[in-house]
């Protein structure tokens, strides 16, 4: 790799995919710029549901401000029509009591005003700031690097800039300069049955109280956060949402009658992630994929800037994310469905959201970058299922606490997986087992490879400080893990707390790494 430093990454859009790829990039120390079209950081709560998966990804970002600021799921409460009078209550979540696999089991709500106002917290104390009124206009894109012209608005003047950067991320939506360029296809449909109007609204009256979600008429629900957030969802396509986002007095009749933007549903993906350097992230499809999809681009964008990985890499961005993209459009047009033709009697039904959505089965096991010398179990559809006695390469990495470490104090997994290297998890019976395991990870470049011994509860605590060494004090390390007292496995999780690969030993680490990255 050349001494000359490279350009930084550019990200272009400032929302919650564009600031989680900025924040992983920068976990790996790689420069960025990330820039935003708006003059003002955007106001407005959005779609406020978190699941856990993207939960436990905030986490590993090292941002527990969002676990810690964010509220549970409400009880949703029905009303009589044409008044406030209660008809039935109900949850759109049920609680489920966590594991110690799953620390994270229930989604959160917090809204994205919120959200992105946290991140960008974190992008600051590391010296990198979103460059507001600055528009990606186009680009070019060569063997080593990509040109971006920008236009950046300073009042009424506009003044062009050419960036290089190494590789450009495009998080400006499924109608921005990115996707366009690059010419990638959108598939899928746009629905015009049902449109919506969406605005932070605050509604105060008699039984109007902030510990229910409250549902009005046929075609409103009002979402309780800091104010009200309150939704018009119109299947009437006689009704002119697009003006009530304009007329206060419209708006206000349709309040009173039922008692603001327009939004269409697209249901809607591209059929590739990226070509050549530059990529896009997120889209019309959700906060949580979204920001689930930068994470996944940006730890393998490091290792390859770094000269560590080759290039092919990236191509298994677009290899994993595609598959879960597709299911999570069928599962939630599903869900718009039942919400759309909900009754009274089904309305229950059609607001409840499953644990499917929460995913914690999301998988990789079809992945050209996973390795298992334990399990031939054939692929699952990519939002698989939640499952206990089950760990196959691909699957998200469980969590284990009661952990003791070499110091003596309490630790555990998910405070050792970082974006910033693959955490390789040696089950062993002692520290002198795995010596062969350690002298083949010495040939991986130091911080991109973090070795990890897990004793058993039964074995002594370890006294040497040349390596981690946890003992499962509470048993949870060798129980989510599947491994018996005695047996040694290494369990290789990568940057993003995904299982990367199951092996028995030094050749199995070596293969996998192989896989990843360039020696």
């Amino acid at each position: 790799m050349s001494d000359s430093p490279l350009p930084p990454v550019l990200v272009a859009g400032a929302g919650p995919s564009g600031l989680v790829a900025a924040l992983t990039l920068i976990r790996n120390n790689i420069p960025v710029r990330i820039i935003e079209k708006e003059p003002i950081h955007r106001i407005g709560q959005r779609g406020p549901g978190i699941f856990p998966r993207s939960l436990e990804l905030f986490h590993f970002l090292g941002v527990p401000e969002i676990n810690a600021v964010s509220t549970p799921f409400l009880l949703a409460q029905v009303y009589k029509p044409k008044s406030v009078e209660p008809l039935k209550s109900f949850h759109i979540s049920p609680y489920t009591e966590p594991t110690p696999a799953f620390p994270i089991f229930n989604p959160r709500v917090i809204g994205q005003q919120t959200l992105e106002a946290i991140l960008r917290s974190h992008l600051e104390k590391q010296g990198c700031f979103v460059e507001l009124s600055s528009e990606l206009r186009s680009f070019e894109q060569s063997d080593d690097r990509v040109v971006a012209h920008i236009i950046k608005k300073q009042g009424d003047e506009e003044i062009a800039e050419t960036i290089e950067a190494s590789f450009l991320v495009g998080t400006d939506g499924a109608k921005g300069v990115t996707r366009k360029q690059l010419g990638l296809s959108f598939l899928g449909e746009t629905r015009d049955d049902l449109r919506l109007v969406m605005g932070d609204i605050r509604l105060v009256g008699k039984g109007i109280d902030r510990v229910h979600w409250h549902q009005f008429g046929e075609m409103a629900h009002c979402i309780r956060r800091d104010g009200f957030h309150y939704t018009i969802l119109s299947p009437n396509s006689q009704v002119d949402l697009a003006n009530l986002a304009t007329d206060k007095d419209a708006l206000f009749q349709m309040m009173r009658d039922l008692t603001a933007s327009e939004f269409r549903p697209n249901v809607r993906m591209v059929d590739n992630f990226g070509k050549g350097r530059v990529f896009v992230a997120g889209g019309n499809y959700g906060l949580n994929s979204s920001v689930q999809d930068a994470f996944n681009l940006s730890w393998k964008l490091s290792l390859v800037y770094k000269g560590i990985s080759p290039a092919s890499l990236l191509s298994t961005y677009t290899t994993e994310r595609i598959p879960v993209i597709a299911e999570m459009l069928n599962l939630t047009t599903v869900l718009l469905n039942k919400t759309i033709g909900r009754t009274e009697a089904t309305i229950e039904n059609a607001f409840e959201r499953g644990q499917r959505l929460y995913m914690l089965g999301v998988n990789y096991r079809f992945s050209p970058i996973v390795l298992d010398e334990f399990s031939d179990a054939g692929p699952v559809d990519a939002y698989g299922l939640i499952q206990d006695g089950v760990l196959i390469a691909g699957d998200r990495a469980p969590d284990a606490p009661k952990l003791v470490s070499n110091d003596g104090k309490h630790t555990r997994f998910f405070d050792i997986f970082r974006p910033a290297h693959h955490t390789v998890l040696m089950f062993a019976p002692d520290t002198t087992s795995v010596t062969p395991i350690i002298s083949a990870l010495s040939q991986y470049q130091p911080g991109i490879v973090r070795p990890v011994v897990v004793l058993p509860s039964t074995a002594p605590s370890p006294n040497s400080t040349d390596i981690t060494a946890l003992v499962d004090e509470g048993g949870y390390a060798y129980g989510g893990y599947l491994v018996k007292n005695g047996e040694t496995r290494v369990v290789i999780v990568r940057p993003d707390g995904v299982v990367g690969a199951i092996v028995a030993g030094e050749e199995g680490v070596k293969k996998y790494f192989n896989l990843v990255l360039a020696l």
